[in-house]
């Protein structure tokens, strides 16, 4: 019952330091499961996605340690491909990579179909379509339970073009596929950073993956991984919504923890605003002192614009001048938030997989809710900039994909805090 509390026109000076990314974490943690040792992984975002994850893992029988606040020791030795309660699945989409881990270790898994925000129609047939080239099968139950299993002769390797690029389908197969025999092939893989990631990953353990972060990844089948140490990198999607709030609320921020070459799409839009970008080695300088400026967005696959970035552009582009184009190129139904900008005096028409948006209205604080997590950080953004105070509702979906988000935004001069419902009342300084 918890919710966040802003009074907005404050402008932003100060830094941030970006955590682990929560994409990259994911994907890594699960894939702990090929590993029969410990695996050491460092510069993990304490966020409730990651939280979930290392829950399922000890249902499997693994040993979970934090070791620091941003560290943990998986010890997966013991681990056995038995079902996870699905009341941790189903919060959140990453329980899908199960499947994989379960496949390239066991040879089988089963997992409840996974959760996580509401997109519209998110299948899993460039999955399936992995796992059916290295000799596996996929059954959905009529209770909705996910089983892979091999048959007798165990994985093969084999050749997948997929239909359309998918994350998850690729870092899927690249998990199931690092035990095979042989060469596996992936063509038209997704290229985001959080694939290279992996597959550094699996590298460290002794798989042996090339091609990653690009369209075209080879895999070479190794009979067993081994224990590691690994360092999750920083969470660009992180980075980028701090980056547009600084551009929102005005003032300047520098952004540690960052590899600036996975910024450039979202730079690059908000220069285009006439918002100032510095890029030094492992930070950027976010800096808006000018009223800011139209311009268009369409998101795409990696290296395109990231569609997790979409919601924020969209609270921002409410504040330019002029009018904006915002086209989702990647998901359905990913406008569920204008509502909710709406009710702080947005002016934003929907039309398919386009939001127009008319800027220079100003925005007025009310109560709002967090419809997804990206559209959680979409209304703080909002609220950042709007008069009044905003109140923003269910949170908890925030905290899928931020820790400390309103502590972060405090500590460079924003009046944002958490209250405890029912009661919103409450004295800042």
């Amino acid at each position: 019952m918890e919710k966040i509390l802003i009074r907005g026109g404050k402008p932003l000076y100060g830094t941030i330091e970006i955590d682990g990314m929560k994409n990259a974490a994911l994907p890594i943690v699960f894939a702990t499961l090929l590993v029969p040792g410990k695996c050491h992984i460092d510069n993990l975002p304490a966020v409730r996605d990651i939280a979930l994850s290392l829950q399922i893992l000890e249902t499997l029988g693994a040993k979970v340690e934090m070791t620091g606040p941003n560290s943990v020791e998986i010890d997966a030795t013991n681990a056995i491909a038995t079902l996870p309660p699905a009341e941790l699945t189903r919060k959140m989409r990453a329980s899908y990579y199960l499947l994989g881990a379960g496949l390239g270790r066991f040879g089988s898994a089963i997992v409840g179909y996974p959760g996580g925000c509401d997109f519209g129609k998110r299948p899993i047939d460039q999955h399936v379509k992995g796992f059916e080239a290295l000799g596996a099968t996929v059954d959905e139950s009529s209770d909705g339970l996910l089983t892979a299993k091999v048959g007798e002769q165990g994985l093969r390797s084999g050749n997948i073009f997929f239909d359309v690029v998918s994350v998850g389908a690729t870092l899927n197969v690249m998990m199931a596929a690092v035990t095979a025999p042989g060469q596996t092939i992936i063509e038209n893989a997704a290229r985001e950073p959080h694939i290279v990631d992996l597959a550094n990953f699996l590298n460290t353990c002794g798989a042996r993956i090339s091609g990653a972060g690009t369209d075209t990844i080879k895999i070479k089948g190794v009979s067993e991984l081994h224990g590691c140490t690994y360092a999750i990198i920083p969470d660009m999607i992180e980075a980028g919504t701090y980056m547009v709030a600084v551009a929102a609320a005005s003032g300047q921020v520098k952004i540690n923890n960052v590899i600036p070459k996975h910024l450039e799409s979202v730079t690059a839009k908000l220069e285009e605003m006439g918002v100032s970008v510095e890029e030094l080695d492992d930070a950027v300088v976010v800096t808006r002192t000018e009223p800011l400026q139209r311009c268009n967005i369409k998101t795409l696959p990696y290296p395109g614009f990231p569609t997790d970035m979409q919601p924020q552009f969209c609270a921002l582009f409410c504040l330019a001048e002029g009018v904006c184009h915002l086209t989702e190129g990647v998901w359905d139904n990913r406008f569920r938030y204008v509502d909710e900008l709406r009710r702080l005096g947005a002016d934003i028409e929907v039309n398919g997989k386009t939001a127009t948006v008319n800027g220079g209205a100003p925005l007025r604080g009310t109560s709002v809710r967090a419809v997804d997590l990206r559209g959680g950080a979409a209304m703080v953004i909002a609220g950042l900039a709007a008069e009044g105070e905003t109140i923003v509702e269910d949170i908890h979906l925030i905290a899928r994909g931020y820790d400390n988000l309103e502590g972060k935004l405090s500590a460079v001069g924003a009046d944002i805090c958490r209250v405890v419902y029912p009661d919103p009342i409450i004295k800042m300084n």
